[in-house]
């Protein structure tokens, strides 16, 4: 049987896949990004192997995060799917494909340099040109991520840093991201990740821009308005605790009002869920990769300005004049 060469595809099938990374190809600011990375990036000229365009690494490092694969599997998924080698630019039949140490090499850099915040504010300055953030509200709130708690690898010990964290009645072993959205798009603008250990409203008011005035989260943050390093100049809306919210009584005009301002309450905190949707269904995302809490919060803060663009790519599209592609 004749071999296709490599990048060809002999399928003219539209896959949700094909749909998904055509519509990422023109909501991300590419030019923008590879310009932030370009400085750090190794140069070419030198002996041995020459380094792979920036943009070309940086497009296989956003498919890993969009599609869940390992550095040893998007070398693979390189050569084994046409989709992801044209979205790469590595479609010509004789063009070299990155190894996993090249894909890995890539991936410290941005980590060394501490880049990935960097490319959550550039999303984000590309979203806020386009009149897609405000500034006037910030909600808040945190998610576990489960970090494997056996003890059967080298060491043989857990991640040090990460801790045990109790959830109603169950226990859970990881970290814990926490984000500030803005309350009315629902677009994260800031990420700390921190062991299961740390309490949400510990870290709540570091995830304040500093330019809104109202900010709002679960009962989980009764008392943030109290801390050390509150603002002052944001009023804190938090929600009441469960018990006593049960425990009005809905006849009584008084309890009536109070029951419909936790429910205005709860519709607005209600954005800050869409976020941790996507990045736990869209992108699969429900377990760390990696050990310690560099690496991991460094592809949080990855996968959150990815989610950006994901959730805003109608917008954008429609600001840049492109037809909406199916299925985006």
């Amino acid at each position: 049987m004749k071999q296709s060469s490599l990048g060809l595809s002999n399928t003219t099938k539209r896959t949700r896949k094909r749909e998904f990374l055509d519509a990422m190809e023109l909501v991300v600011p590419w030019a923008e990004l590879v310009s932030l990375i370009e400085p750090y990036a190794p140069e070419s000229g030198r002996r041995g192997q020459q380094p792979f365009a920036v943009q070309t690494l940086l497009r296989i490092h956003f498919m890993q995060q969009w599609f869940k694969l390992s550095d040893p599997a998007m070398e693979e998924a390189l050569h084994d799917v046409p989709a992801f080698r044209d979205f790469a630019g590595l479609s010509h039949w004789d063009a070299q494909i990155p190894s996993e140490s090249s894909i890995l090499r890539f991936r410290h850099m941005l980590e060394r340099h501490k880049l990935a915040d960097q490319i959550l504010a550039t999303v984000n300055a590309l979203l806020q040109a386009k009149g897609l953030q405000l500034k006037a509200g910030t909600v808040v709130d945190a998610t576990l991520i489960a970090a494997p708690s056996s003890t059967k690898n080298q060491s043989h010990e857990r991640d040090p840093e990460m801790h045990q964290s109790k959830k109603g009645n169950q226990w859970y072993f990881g970290m814990k991201a926490h984000i500030g959205v803005d309350a009315d798009p629902g677009l994260v603008h800031t990420v700390r990740g921190t062991g299961g250990n740390v309490g949400d409203v510990v870290e709540a008011n570091s995830l304040l821009h500093g330019q809104e005035t109202d900010a709002f989260g679960d009962a989980g943050y009764q008392g943030v308005d109290k801390r050390p390093d509150a603002n002052k100049n944001v009023r804190w809306h938090v929600a009441m605790r469960p018990g006593l919210r049960r425990a009005l009584d809905k006849d009584r005009p008084v309890e009536a009002l109070i029951d419909q301002l936790e429910r205005t309450k709860a519709s607005i905190r209600a954005k800050v869920e869409h976020p941790f949707r996507v990045l736990k269904q869209q992108f699969g995302y429900v377990k760390v990769r990696y050990r310690g809490l560099k690496k991991n919060t460094a592809q949080i803060i990855t996968l959150f300005a990815l989610s950006n663009l994901w959730m805003a790519r109608r917008k954008l599209l429609t600001c840049m004049g492109q037809v909406r592609v199916q299925g985006a």
